[in-house]
Parts: C-alpha cells; sequence; structure tokens
C-alpha cells in the first residue's frame, strides 16, 4: 500500500468512526495528525486521534468495536495524557488501523472547552481547536509535535495580522 492509499483508508475510517459517534450522540474532537490536515497542514499519519470524555469511553469501545475495531493496545500515559488504543487488520490489505482515544483530565480540560467544528467534504467535524492542538502537543513534544506547534503558531499569529 502507498502513502496515497493508506491516507484514503485514514479518511475513510475517520469518516466512519466520526458517523458512529455522531449517531450514538458521542461527543468527540478530532485531533493529533487528521486535524494537522483540517488545518491545512496535512502529512503523513498512521493513526486517527480523538479526544474523548472519560465517561464516554466504555460506549466509544462499543462504537469502534462495531466497526471492527477489537484488538485493545496497552493502556499509554504522557504526563498527564493518558490514551486508549485499539485496532483492527484492513479487511484487504491486513495492515493495522488504528483508534487511538485521548481522554480528557483536568489537565486537558481547556483543550476539551476550545473544540470547534470544521466543514469537511460538505458535513462538520468536531475537531481541536489550533490553541487546543499545541497544548497537546506540548505533552509529547516529539520532534514532529514540534514541527506541528510552529505552523500551528504561525497560523494564529497570521490570523491575527
Amino acid at each position: 500500500m502507498n502513502d496515497r492509499e493508506a491516507m484514503f483508508d485514514l479518511y475513510e475510517e475517520l469518516r466512519k468512526i466520526t458517523s458512529a459517534l455522531d449517531e450514538h450522540e458521542i461527543a468527540y474532537a478530532l485531533c493529533g495528525g487528521l486535524a494537522m490536515a483540517i488545518y491545512d497542514h496535512a502529512r503523513t499519519t498512521v493513526d486517527i486521534d480523538i479526544l474523548i470524555l472519560s465517561e464516554s469511553l466504555e460506549s466509544t469501545l462499543e462504537v469502534a468495536a462495531e466497526l471492527g475495531y477489537s484488538i485493545r493496545g496497552l493502556d499509554m500515559h504522557f504526563g498527564e495524557i493518558e490514551i486508549r488504543r485499539v485496532s483492527k487488520f484492513h479487511p484487504t490489505t491486513r495492515h493495522v488501523l488504528t483508534l487511538d482515544m485521548l481522554l480528557v483530565t483536568p489537565a486537558i480540560r481547556e483543550v476539551w472547552e476550545s473544540r470547534v467544528l470544521a466543514d469537511v467534504e460538505g458535513g462538520t467535524l468536531s475537531v481541536v481547536s489550533r490553541e487546543g492542538l499545541i497544548a497537546l502537543k506540548k505533552f509529547r513534544s516529539s520532534g514532529t509535535d514540534m514541527d506541528d506547534i510552529a505552523k500551528l503558531e504561525q497560523d494564529i499569529r497570521d490570523e491575527t495580522n
């Protein structure tokens, strides 16, 4: 599978996941690499990251399982960020598709409150604000995160000028 096919799969999976979450009235906000694409900074990513309320975890896991995400990963922690991971195998390519659910903790409550609706392909999608993405990326501060932060901060500066 080439990068273009992989991205198509991720966008298709994103559509399925967000449609199912909307159908079950589970609040979420897209974050991570796909959120960067919403803000016109497309880059290679290998998973779907969403922010959810802790009390929505079980419902979200049930929705994900309905979509085939039944492989439970280890719980992850980055400082005060808690992540729950589920994966599945793509039915034809057998590549692993992963959904990371970041739980809203007191440390990132403001990020949750800053989420916005974005117009995407004729519909709307809940996404973490630019400022919220910056705050999340500062927790891990990888090289990619630092590059993303610089781009988002430039966007904010451009909007205020």
